[in-house]
């Protein structure tokens, strides 16, 4: 009876990935003992031109993934837009789950699934991309007895993804873009080495958590505790993931974030409410200098109707205030502090 081989190749990027993915395909064969699996951070909207770029490029069939469709050898299939990409058991299936990082498809997801799915048969890639979404997907991979490879930092248009998988994880190989395809054409179908223990049920959990099941403050509780940091997207408590590498958050709904991606949301909240204010106090002098020129020139109706509008602009900055303090409050103190 054969072992088990190195048949399953999940690959997750971002910015500045679709070159990259052109170049690694290209160099695999069309006999490839595996399946590939690819998700990136594409919009909800996006037109689904990957898939037709990619298979001019490639001698094996390259296809966006459908859901529920059995995983065939010798196949390249993609992430569709707005849904997490898992691997469960032979078959694929499309998560409905909360975003994770912001985004959906997130890779930490595909990449968890395949760990729990196939253990040492699995070799997890990160290619370029911002932030570090992934990170804690291949250190599961890592976990679980499965390959990990990264694209080369320097060789990378954005150097974060690979960095922080880096750093997460003691990597096999890491190889620039030019040499990825023949990389992962070498380690396909070698020896996958002995199964180790049964997959964690805190990676279970997450990965049911992907594919939209619902998670109490109990279930939570299992593998994460409360911090005082309020997650950006509903507003709940988010839990600090217990052991996770790189440190990781969660709420009760299940959005998640990496410290660094939780950092960076409320960098962007922060200046969208700095730009509100500003625009509403520039509202509010602007019609307060309408009403007194209204009310010199003898238009009283008019002067009424701008001074009650300027009232109006008044309560409306004072709910930006509002805002802002709590951000102040809740995300970056609390991020100094529990981070």
């Amino acid at each position: 009876m054969s072992s088990a081989t190195k048949d399953i190749i999940a690959i997750g990027g971002s910015a500045g990935s679709g070159a990259v993915l052109r170049t690694l395909v290209a160099d695999l064969p069309a006999d490839l003992p595996a399946s590939v699996f690819v998700s990136t951070h594409i919009p909800a909207n996006s037109p689904g031109f990957l898939p037709e770029m990619l298979a001019a490029r490639c001698k094996l069939p390259v296809t966006q993934a459908v859901d529920g469709q059995p995983i065939e050898r010798s196949h390249v299939y993609l992430a569709a837009p707005d849904r997490h990409l898992l691997l469960m058991g032979d078959t694929i299936m499309f998560g409905a789950g909360p975003r994770e990082n912001m985004v959906r498809p997130s890779i930490d997801p595909m990449f968890r699934s395949a760990a729990l799915s196939f253990g040492p048969r699995v070799v997890g890639l990160i290619l370029t991309g911002m932030l570090n979404d992934g990170a804690a997907g291949l250190h599961a991979i890592k976990s679980n007895g499965g390959t990990t490879v990264v694209q080369h930092p320097l060789d990378a248009e954005a150097d974060q993804m690979p960095l922080a998988a880096l750093e997460a994880v003691e990597v096999d190989h890491v190889a620039s873009a030019a040499d990825l395809g023949r990389l992962l054409t070498g380690i396909a179908g070698s020896d996958a080495g002995p199964e180790l223990d049964l997959p964690s049920d805190e990676l279970r959990l997450e990965v049911e958590i992907a594919a939209g099941g619902r998670t109490g403050s109990a279930e939570l509780r299992k593998i994460a505790s409360p911090t005082a940091i309020t997650c950006p997207d509903c507003h709940g408590v988010l839990s600090e993931v217990r052991g996770s590498r790189p440190l990781r958050f969660r709420c009760q709904i299940g959005h998640a974030y990496t410290a660094d991606a939780l950092a960076a949301h409320i960098d962007e909240l922060d200046e969208a409410i700095r730009i509100a204010m500003r625009v509403m106090e520039e509202r509010v002098t602007l019609v307060e200098r309408m009403a007194r020129d209204a009310r010199e020139t003898g238009r009283t109706a008019v002067a009424e109707l701008y001074e009650a509008r300027a009232i109006e602009y008044k309560r409306y900055s004072a709910t930006l205030r509002d805002a802002a303090l709590t951000s102040l409050r809740h995300g970056r103190a609390s991020r100094f502090q529990d981070v």
